[in-house]
């Protein structure tokens, strides 16, 4: 049988709900016990309702700052930098003595606050204090409903059951949301870049530059040369065992959640164009050899996020705070450390996002936005595409990789032609160009210019070892002793570990080295 006090506890919990837009947190049926919580204006409003009474001040406060210690214990789940709370006692009795100062405003000084206001509904105060409470929260006071015993239970029951049914909807949707698919690609992904792995460690090795070429890897003079593809192909090779298993555990985690949330078809359609976002990004900016899954897995992050967009709340309380970690630290490190391809992270982070707002989350369709998201997708890869093209065909650092390229092919005539192109190019890598056409015109035996180009490289360079040591092999072979000599001595100076300079180094000037 419930009381006059639970039915108001009910009552009050209901219009909150129903009327305020205010969501159950909690609700304890033995000790007569309901939590609530709004997010509004960057500030969490919960607001705590008991049918429990006290006969002391200092009983009352025990019970506040039990209070207190659960609102600081729940802050993770909770979206406001700020909380405030509302704790509603409702019992027939105040306490015995004077407790009233406890009704001003009361704050916990910590960083980011915690605020509480109390209201104590008691016989002799209780429209009062429903008023107090109604206009604190900015709510349209419930109408008072005169009701016999009978209909006050009826009631009562009823406004419990709707309450009990709003939560289980709540809890069954956010399930439901995170819940929506089952993560059958995401193995299947797992398998294949596992599988290509070993494929690469058996035929050369999967930290072999020709190899990785050989099966797929983002190079750019063959991207200029029409195999685009690789754009694709290289997202499902890995670069050393270490780099295969830190990506792998990230698509396990984050796969997992992704195809969880949008299902399997909307999963693998944002993997695949963040991984080509991120690969574009990639050739557009960086000109090494790179592979891996980066791209597409910081487009997995971006599909978080255009989730967290959609359904903040959610995001929040599981994930969110720790995702915004992960990629801050990711793109920190990736400035810091000039191996990481962070072209690809970011391109993939931003197409990943792009990809999720066409694709969008199940049951939540938007035809307009998506169909502005494919035109930005698409409008966005051709620009960066085309200046990726552009800025490789005038960057120095793209002209060297095909020179290295033509070398290992042995067509000195065309790399004298394009080292010479080459140093009209953007880049201040002039002294490794003349180096490259100093080793071609070796080749083609033209050593005066060999002389000249070597020469320049080390006006440019004062500390290129290598090209004083291919000057004074150049300078011993046209019989100039006393150059080649000097040449040497600086090229052993600048490194003295390298068993090629230590050998020339005993050759030309007759000295022993210990």
């Amino acid at each position: 049988m419930y009381s006059e006090e639970s039915h108001t506890l009910y009552e009050i919990a209901h219009h909150l709900v129903f009327h305020g837009r205010y969501e159950v947190l909690y609700i304890n049926e033995n000790e007569q016990e309901i939590w609530l919580e709004k997010y509004q204006n960057k500030v969490s409003k919960v607001i705590r309702i008991i049918n429990k009474g006290f006969d002391w001040k200092n009983h009352l406060k025990r019970d506040i700052a039990q209070v207190f210690q659960k609102v600081k214990a729940m802050k993770r789940l909770l979206m406001g930098k700020h909380i405030e709370i509302h704790n509603v006692y409702v019992h027939s009795n105040d306490p015995v003595d004077d407790w009233e100062i406890l009704k001003k405003p009361m704050k916990l000084n910590e960083k980011n606050s915690i605020k509480m206001n109390l209201y104590y509904l008691s016989h002799s105060s209780s429209e009062e204090e429903m008023t107090r409470l109604f206009n604190d929260l900015d709510i349209t006071k419930m109408p008072s409903i005169k009701l016999d015993e009978t209909e006050r239970e009826t009631r009562t029951v009823s406004l419990r059951n709707e309450l009990h049914k709003e939560m289980r909807q709540k809890h069954d949707e956010k399930n439901n949301v995170l819940s929506f698919g089952k993560p059958f690609l995401t193995y299947l992904l797992l398998a294949v870049n596992i599988l290509l792995f070993i494929l690469l460690e058996a035929n050369g090795g999967s930290q072999s530059i020709p190899t990785l070429i050989e099966f797929g890897a983002k190079y750019n003079p063959d991207i200029m040369a029409g195999e685009w593809w690789r754009i694709v192909s290289s997202m499902f090779l890995h670069i050393g065992l270490l780099h295969l298993f830190m990506n792998m555990l990230a698509v396990y985690y984050l796969g997992i959640a992704v195809e969880r949330m949008y299902g399997s078809w909307r999963f693998i359609v944002i993997y695949f164009l963040a991984g080509i976002g991120g690969g574009i990004a990639s050739f557009a900016f960086s000109q090494h050899v790179s592979a891996g899954a980066s791209g597409a897995l910081f487009g997995l992050f971006g599909a978080l996020l255009f989730f967290g967009l959609h359904y903040k709340k959610i995001f929040f309380q599981t994930m969110g705070k720790n995702v915004l970690i992960l990629i801050g630290i990711n793109i920190l490190f990736g400035f810091l450390v000039p191996q990481i391809d962070n072209a690809a992270h970011l391109g993939g982070l931003i197409a990943g996002f792009i990809a999720a707002s066409i694709t969008h989350l199940p049951k939540k369709r938007d035809a307009q936005k998506q169909v502005l998201a494919i035109l930005i997708y698409g409008f966005a890869l051709t620009g960066i595409g085309y200046y990726g093209f552009s800025n490789n065909q005038n960057s120095q650092s793209y002209q060297l990789t095909q020179i290295e390229k033509y070398l290992q092919e042995e067509k000195y005539k065309e790399v004298v032609q394009l080292t010479t192109d080459s140093l009209d190019k953007k880049g201040d890598l002039e002294a490794t160009i003349l180096f490259q056409r100093s080793y071609a015109f070796i080749e083609l035996g033209k050593i005066n210019e060999a002389k000249q180009d070597l020469q320049e490289a080390i006006k440019i360079n004062p500390e290129f070892p290598q090209a004083y040591y291919n000057l004074a092999l150049v300078y011993y072979n046209t019989g100039e002793q006393k150059k080649a000599e000097d040449a040497i001595r600086t090229a052993y100076k600048l490194n003295s570990e390298n068993e090629d300079f230590i050998h020339l180094y005993e050759q030309i000037t007759g000295e022993k080295v210990d």
